[in-house]
């Protein structure tokens, strides 16, 4: 009995279709190919209409897109913003979508191996997440240095290769660009923006981590916990894609223990943070390389 897992030839037809597709826009409305990919997780889809930091050249709506979907998730628009900063191109990704939301990992993924096709090399990866770290506070922007994707329900590599963008077996030692990462961070201490570091990890969702699921994860090293970002950067390393990742702390394990958290919360919580997280991915972006 063979393998029924995905259909790599219709796959990698939808990406070329999809890819073909963001071609044509960009083409049409003399937009430049962007360099660098921006994923806004939730609460944060203003970033990219900040007109003082970015100039806008165009935007699709998910829908509009052949092989995308509209994201169930409030706080995630499901829009592609095409943008610059300073003169480097750009796009933007109001939303995501969610293995929580009924997605399988390859659709899950699916757009960053669109992105590697159209000719993107960087990716600034945001979510939102709960505080495992006992010194963190709510606020705080943690730089993802590694993650433990070991409590995916699957991995989005799964099934058979594809050797188009990247080799079978591949390393994660350097998921989250250390180069890239360092020049941030020499950056950021050079302008005193406040940053922490630290380890972040994906359980699938859509419910919060139980008191007992807490404890564990800060047996097991993690500092931060959300619902999303792992997947994609299994797939942009894969692809030969670099990452730099970005988590905005919403929520501290002690206080979601005593009275649990709320998505609004969650949402509210990022808005706070927004000043921050802008400064972190201009500079993030001022540092490719």
């Amino acid at each position: 009995m063979g393998i029924d897992y995905f259909n790599k030839e219709r796959y990698l037809n939808e990406i070329n279709e999809t890819a073909d597709f963001l071609f044509n826009f960009i083409e049409a409305n003399k937009i430049n190919i962007p360099k660098v990919a921006i994923v806004l997780g939730s609460g944060l889809n203003e970033i990219s209409e900040d007109e003082k930091l970015f100039t806008k050249f165009g935007e699709l709506s998910y829908e509009k897109i052949p092989n995308f979907f509209k994201p169930t998730v409030v706080g995630h628009k499901g829009k592609l913003i095409f943008s610059k900063y300073q003169e480097i191109p750009i796009v933007f990704f109001q939303g995501r979508f969610h293995y929580y939301e009924g997605y399988d990992m390859k659709k899950v993924t699916f757009y960053v191996r669109v992105l590697k096709k159209i000719g993107v090399n960087f990716l600034i990866i945001t979510n939102a997440s709960g505080g495992v770290n006992p010194s963190f506070k709510v606020g705080d922007v943690m730089l993802i240095t590694d993650h433990i994707s070991l409590l995916l329900p699957e991995n989005p590599l799964r099934g058979e290769n594809l050797s188009e963008f990247g080799e079978r077996f591949i390393s994660m030692q350097n998921a989250y660009d250390k180069q890239w990462r360092n020049k941030v961070e020499n950056k950021l201490r050079d302008y005193r923006i406040p940053y922490v570091r630290g380890v972040y990890c994906m359980v699938p969702g859509p419910t919060y981590e139980s008191p007992a699921e807490l404890r564990m994860l800060r047996t097991l090293g993690v500092d931060a916990v959300g619902m999303s970002t792992v997947p994609e950067v299994i797939v942009a390393v894969h692809s030969g894609i670099k990452v730099f990742g970005l988590s905005i702390v919403t929520d501290i394990m002690e206080e979601v223990i005593e009275k649990g958290v709320t998505h609004e919360e969650v949402i509210n919580n990022v808005r706070n943070s927004m000043d921050i997280v802008k400064k972190i991915i201009t500079v993030a972006i001022e540092s490719i390389s």
